[in-house]
């Protein structure tokens, strides 16, 4: 694969089929659906980092951070379910993954670190690569950060942080997730300048092994922050503060359960689904049968149920659901799990149901931060020796301090998805613009369209979207 690098601004214009921004695995996986398909096309994929299909979640490096979902889970290919699980027994056969040992499951039951899953993925890019090759199909990497965007009759420009400007017949949007730790506040509290990156382990290792830190955020991302400092060798007490003070349930394999929502479409409003659903799981339980199984027939069905919401209902969900629907439906990898567990046992992890109200000098050196526990009209100040924020992801690109968010934002190409999720599209992933016409030439797939499927984040999602999506920007 090509890799072109930022270089000297020019008045030229490259020309391309199509542009896709966001070499992340949402880009990598359109790009490699793209090249699978007959005919001939040339695709530029425009990503700052140096390489495609890891974006922010594949991109690390420590073992400890794993996937959340087990192989069998987590195929690229939305034809083939065991894809990863089949590229994994050969990785694992030929000496790759030697610690995989650890887990003593089937390879399809295995969580494997996140690094590795974006070997898979780049694999999986370079195979499709050479597919098209063969009808004269290219992908190049243009590695710079789209700063603006103009929609013409005809075609899409792009302009890069680099001067260099990029012209195709269809655009695509998969800039992938916006993680609050690492993003660019347009109205920022300070937090993250003040903050360590939850994913830093070499940074973690310059604390005193013995201090306090504290953690805003309860969800999956305060989990890889733990098994951060647990490889920084840190061993002094971890304060976790959210606002509902739940923890992600441990990840388990249970057996298979009557997909209830398939047989009953009567089902449609948020409080029909919960009543339902705890129906489900109770009749599970006196059983014998972990409350998972049921609680994983809903999966498939949240697209359509979302979609078919009014926003009152979505609104609804989100207040009193959104919580309880995260901490047992994005379950924690096992062997995170057990390292939270244990701490948690030991005192030296503590939880605590309390809002963020913003960072305090520290006049003795560390961080301070003010907060509210639920239940107490006053707030208090807790003091650290580290602060990390892991309150997960922003969705609402009206948040986001990029320069292309915001961009497309204030001239109208794009209008924010339902209750501000991400952008609004038409069902085939096709852009709508600020007066909700839909674009000929501007689409979107994966994060971005979160609220237009609730579900729009998971590797299944986003092959799904990708093979879809192809099929649409080649006919």
């Amino acid at each position: 694969m090509t890799d072109t690098p930022s270089g000297q601004a020019s008045d030229a214009i490259r020309h391309a089929d199509i542009l896709i921004i966001g070499g992340g695995l949402s880009g990598a996986m359109l790009a490699a659906q793209l090249l699978r398909l007959p005919g001939k096309r040339q695709v530029l994929v425009i990503e700052p980092r140096a390489e495609l299909g890891r974006g922010e979640a594949y991109s690390a490096v420590e073992l400890g951070h794993t996937l959340n979902g087990n192989a069998a889970r987590m195929s690229v290919d939305p034809d083939n379910p065991d894809d990863l699980t089949q590229w994994l027994t050969e990785h694992i056969a030929t000496g790759g993954w030697p610690e995989s040992h650890q887990q003593s499951v089937p390879i399809s039951e295995l969580f494997p670190p996140r690094g590795l899953f974006g070997v898979y993925v780049q694999q999986r890019l370079a195979e499709a690569q050479a597919v098209g090759a063969g009808n004269g199909s290219t992908v190049e990497h243009v590695r710079a950060e789209v700063i603006d965007l103009q929609i013409m009759d005809d075609a899409v420009r792009l302009t890069l942080s680099d001067g260099q400007r990029l012209q195709g017949a269809y655009t695509v949007l998969a800039t992938g997730m916006f993680p609050a730790a690492r993003t660019p506040q347009k109205q920022s509290s300070g937090l993250n300048a003040a903050a360590l990156d939850p994913w830093d382990v070499a940074a973690m290792r310059q604390l005193d092994p013995q201090s306090t830190v504290l953690i805003i955020g309860s969800g999956l991302t305060m989990v890889d922050a733990v098994v951060s400092l647990e490889q920084a060798g840190h061993r002094g007490p971890i304060e976790v503060f959210s606002r509902h003070g739940l923890l992600p349930h441990v990840r388990r394999q249970p057996p298979e359960w009557v997909d209830f929502l398939a047989q009953d479409h009567s089902i449609r409003t948020p409080r029909q689904l919960m009543r339902e659903l705890r129906r489900h799981c109770r009749e599970a339980i006196a059983q014998g049968i972990d409350w998972q199984a049921p609680l994983d027939t809903v999966r498939a069905h949240i697209g359509r149920l979302w979609s078919q919401a009014s926003d009152v209902q979505r609104r609804q969900f989100v207040r009193h659901v959104r919580p309880w629907w995260e901490s047992h439906h994005h379950r924690s990898p096992p062997l995170s799990a057990e390292l939270v567990a244990r701490l948690h046992g030991e005192g030296r992890l503590r939880i605590q149901a309390a809002s963020f109200k913003g960072l305090e000098p520290s006049l003795s050196g560390g961080v301070s931060i003010r907060i509210r526990r639920r239940g107490e009209a006053e707030t208090c100040v807790v003091h650290g020796a580290a602060l990390i924020n892991s309150s997960g992801i922003e969705y609402d690109w009206r948040r986001v301090a990029r320069p292309l968010p915001q961009q497309l934002l204030t001239r109208g190409l794009v209008r924010p998805g339902p209750l501000a999720l991400g952008i609004a599209a038409a069902v085939d992933g096709a852009v709508l613009n600020a007066e909700g016409h839909v674009a000929n030439r501007l689409f979107a797939m994966g994060p971005p369209l979160r609220g237009m499927w609730w579900e729009s984040t998971a590797v299944t999602d986003v092959a799904s979207q990708a093979k879809l999506l192809a099929a649409r920007l080649v006919v």
